[in-house]
C-alpha cells in the first residue's frame, strides 16, 4: 500500500483505517497482491460504492474461479483426506487438474451449461471440492450439504434452485459405525423432479453400491470421462453467480443466498493471504463440513497452493486428542475449530502438549461460536506457547468474515484482534449511533465484494434481502448492514468480542445479556460437557432464566452442582445471570445448526407453545423432543 498508493501506513491499525476510507483502492490492490487469473481486466473496481445493496464491483472483469484454485499444477499435495480411522487418500495439484477436467467434460457432454445448478449431497470427502471445481470451471452454480443431513433439509434447499445434477454419496461413518443414506438419496431425488442425473460416490461400500433404486443414478467411475483432457474454463463476469448458500432454515425455510465467482475469490484471498498468513509450505484444515461456509473457506486455500487435510467424522473419536495426533502424523500448521471444541477439552483438563509433538503447528483458527478469556489462555498453556490464535467471526450471508484476524497485532484474552480489512464495521445502539466498550448491534456501514449479489427467488426491488439486512434501522433514516451478532469494541484494545446472536439476547429486569457470557463460564466446569440459556417470562412478565446442561461423563445433576453453577455464574457475571431453574439433558441434547451455532430461539418456541417446522435445519432435531417433553413440566 504505502509503496503503490504513496501511504506511510505504520502497521495494522493504520492499513485498516486506509481499507476503510479507501475501498476501491484496497479491493485494486487486493486483486494484484492475490494474483488474481483474468482473460480480462475491470473497467473499474466499483460502480457505485454508495448504492446498497446492489453495487457492483469489478465490472468489465472476465476470469474463473476454478482456474484461479487451480493455477498449480505440480505434485505437491493439493489434499489429503482422513475419515476417521477407516479411510485414507491423497492426491497431488497435477492430479486434480487432471480430474477436475475429466469431471468437467463429462457434465459439459450431458448438456450442463454456465447457470445450471449442480448441488451435492456428500460428506467432507476430496470428490466434494473436485465437484465443486469441475462445475465452476464451466460457469454452473454450486451448492452443498452434507451427508449428515437429513432428506427433508436437504429438499427444503435444493428444491428452490432446481438443480439438473446431484452429487451424492452411499453413506458415511461416525464413530466408526455406517451410515447407509442411499434412501435418502432416492427421497431427495424423487422429490427434485428438475434432477437429470445423480452420480453416486462409493465410500461405506467396499464394492460399488446398489444404486437401481435411484432414478437416473450412475456411480462416478462411471460417469467421469477416462481420457486425459486438456482443462477448459469458461470465462465469467466478475458478479457471474457461483455458490447458493443457504441460511441456517431454523426460523423458516433457508434462504437461498447468491454470491458472486469474483466476490468469494477476492474475500477469501484477502482473508486466507493476508488475515491468516497461508502459504504454500501450509498444510491447513478446519473441523467442518459441506453444509458450513468454512468448508468454502477451507476450498479456496488451493489458491495459495496449500495443502488442504480434510477429515471427515467425529473429531472426539477415537479420543479426545484425536485431531492433535494427526497434527503431529501429517505436520498440520494451521488448525480451525469451534469454542465448543476447545471449551470440552479445557473442561476434561487435557493438556494436547504433554502427549503430542506439535512443532509443526503456527496457527490455530476459531469461529463458530465464542470462546471464553480462559479458553484463549488455556489454548496458549496446553496446547503451544509461541502460537498465532486466530479467533475469526463472519457469517454465511458473506462467505468470510466482518472482524478477525490481523496478525501482526497482539492477541489479547477473550479479545478478536479488530475489524476484518475493508469492512466498514461499527457497534451500533438502538438509536443508530456508534457506541465502544458496550454491548451493541454488528453493522457494516459499506458493501463488499462477497455479501449476496441477491437471492434466490427474490423480487426485482430484492424484498426479502433488504428485509434479511437493511430494514431493523430503517426508521432512523439509516441504511446499513445489520447482520444481528451482539458485540463490545474495545475502545483501548482495539478489539472486539462476540456475545452470541442479538436475536437470543436474554433480559432479565430490563438487562440485555448475552447468552455467551453464560456459556463461557459455566462450560469451564469439568462436570459441565454443553449448555443452553433461554429467557421466558414468568407471569408478572419479567425474563426469567432457565439453564439446561449436558454433564461430562459419571455426573449427575445433584443439588451440590446446581450450587456450584449458580456460584459460579454469580461470581464470574452478576446475580443477573443466574438462573433461576437449572435442568439436566442427555448427550446429544442441546440443539445446534450445521455450522455447529446452538439454537436457543427454537427451544425459546417450544417452551412458549409455538411451532418449530423446519426441525430438519439441525444437526441433531432429536434434541427437540427434550424440550417438548420439558414443556408441561415448566
Amino acid at each position: 500500500m504505502n509503496k503503490e498508493y504513496n501511504q506511510d501506513l505504520k502497521g495494522a491499525k493504520d492499513l485498516y483505517k486506509w481499507s476503510v476510507e479507501e475501498i476501491a483502492n484496497f479491493w485494486a490492490a487486493m486483486w494484484n497482491y492475490g494474483n488474481i487469473v483474468a482473460s480480462k481486466t475491470y473497467d473499474k473496481v466499483v460502480e457505485d460504492i454508495h448504492k446498497f445493496p446492489g453495487t457492483i464491483f469489478f465490472p468489465g472483469a472476465e476470469l474463473n474461479f476454478a482456474e484461479n484454485l487451480l493455477k498449480y499444477n505440480d505434485n505437491q499435495l493439493a489434499f489429503i483426506f482422513q475419515g476417521e480411522s477407516k479411510k485414507h487418500k491423497e492426491m497431488s495439484y497435477k492430479e486434480l487438474n487432471q480430474i477436475v477436467a475429466r469431471l468437467a467434460k463429462s457434465l459439459r457432454d450431458m448438456g450442463i451449461k454456465k447457470g445450471d445448478r449442480i448441488v451435492s449431497y456428500i460428506p467432507n470427502l476430496i470428490e466434494t471440492p473436485i465437484a465443486m471445481l469441475a462445475t465452476s470451471s464451466i460457469g454452473a452454480i454450486w451448492a452443498s450439504c452434507g451427508a449428515e443431513l437429513q432428506a427433508s433439509a436437504v429438499i427444503d434447499r435444493f428444491s428452490q434452485i432446481e438443480p439438473k445434477v446431484l452429487f451424492a454419496v452411499d453413506g458415511y461413518y461416525y464413530r466408526d459405525k455406517k451410515f447407509d443414506i442411499t434412501a435418502n438419496v432416492k427421497q431427495v431425488v424423487d422429490a427434485i423432479p428438475s434432477i437429470e442425473k445423480v452420480i453416486v460416490v462409493s465410500y461405506i461400500s467396499d464394492d460399488e453400491p446398489d444404486i437401481s433404486a435411484i432414478p437416473n443414478a450412475v456411480h462416478w467411475n462411471d460417469f467421469i470421462a477416462k481420457e486425459e483432457i486438456e482443462s477448459h474454463f469458461e470465462q465469467l463476469p466478475f458478479d457471474h453467480p457461483l455458490y447458493i448458500m443457504f441460511s441456517s432454515g431454523t426460523t423458516g425455510k433457508p434462504k437461498c443466498m447468491v454470491q458472486s465467482q469474483g466476490g468469494v475469490l477476492i474475500n477469501h484471498l484477502k482473508e486466507l493471504i493476508l488475515s491468516t498468513d497461508l502459504k504454500r509450505s501450509d498444510t491447513i484444515t478446519y473441523i467442518t463440513a459441506p453444509s458450513w461456509m468454512m468448508w468454502n473457506w477451507l476450498i479456496s486455500s488451493l489458491a495459495a497452493g496449500a495443502t488442504i487435510f480434510l477429515y471427515d467424522g467425529n473429531p472426539l473419536y477415537p479420543d479426545a486428542l484425536r485431531m492433535f495426533e494427526l497434527i503431529e502424523t501429517y505436520k498440520i500448521t494451521i488448525f480451525g475449530v469451534s469454542a465448543t471444541y476447545l471449551h470440552y477439552l479445557m473442561g476434561q483438563g487435557l493438556k494436547p502438549k504433554d502427549k503430542y509433538d506439535l512443532s509443526s503447528l503456527r496457527e490455530i483458527s476459531q469461529t463458530a461460536s465464542t470462546l471464553s478469556p480462559e479458553g484463549f489462555e488455556w489454548v496458549y498453556r496446553e496446547i503451544k506457547q509461541d502460537l498465532y490464535f486466530n479467533s475469526i467471526s463472519g457469517g454465511t450471508d458473506i462467505n468470510g468474515c466482518f472482524a478477525g484476524a490481523l496478525p501482526i497485532l497482539p492477541v489479547f484474552s477473550g479479545e478478536l484482534q479488530g475489524k476484518a480489512l475493508a469492512m466498514k464495521v461499527q457497534a451500533y445502539d438502538e438509536e443508530g449511533k456508534p457506541v465502544k466498550d458496550v454491548q451493541a448491534e454488528l453493522v457494516c456501514e459499506a458493501p463488499a465484494p462477497s455479501m449476496p449479489i441477491y437471492f434466490w427467488g427474490d423480487d426485482d426491488n430484492m424484498t426479502k434481502y433488504k428485509k434479511a439486512y437493511f430494514d431493523f434501522y430503517e426508521e432512523q433514516g439509516i441504511n446499513v448492514w445489520r447482520h444481528g451478532d451482539w458485540i463490545v469494541e474495545h475502545s483501548d484494545t482495539g478489539g472486539i468480542t462476540f456475545w452470541g446472536r442479538s436475536d437470543a439476547t436474554l433480559k432479565p429486569s430490563g438487562v440485555r445479556i448475552g447468552t455467551s457470557e453464560i456459556y463461557n463460564v459455566i462450560e469451564q466446569l469439568p462436570e459441565v460437557a454443553d449448555s443452553l440459556a433461554i429467557g421466558l417470562p414468568d407471569e408478572q412478565g419479567n425474563v426469567k432464566i432457565l439453564l439446561f446442561v449436558q454433564l461430562t461423563e459419571n455426573n449427575e445433576l445433584s443439588d451440590d452442582l446446581k450450587e456450584k453453577i449458580i456460584k459460579t455464574i454469580r461470581a464470574k457475571t452478576s446475580p443477573r445471570h443466574v438462573p433461576s431453574k437449572i435442568y439436566e439433558v442427555p448427550e446429544e441434547g442441546i440443539p445446534y445448526t450445521f455450522s455447529g451455532k446452538k439454537v436457543e430461539i427454537a427451544v425459546t418456541k417450544i417452551l412458549r407453545g409455538m411451532s418449530v417446522g423446519n426441525r430438519g435445519a439441525l444437526r441433531n432435531p432429536d434434541s427437540l423432543d427434550i424440550y417438548e417433553d420439558l414443556k408441561e413440566k415448566l
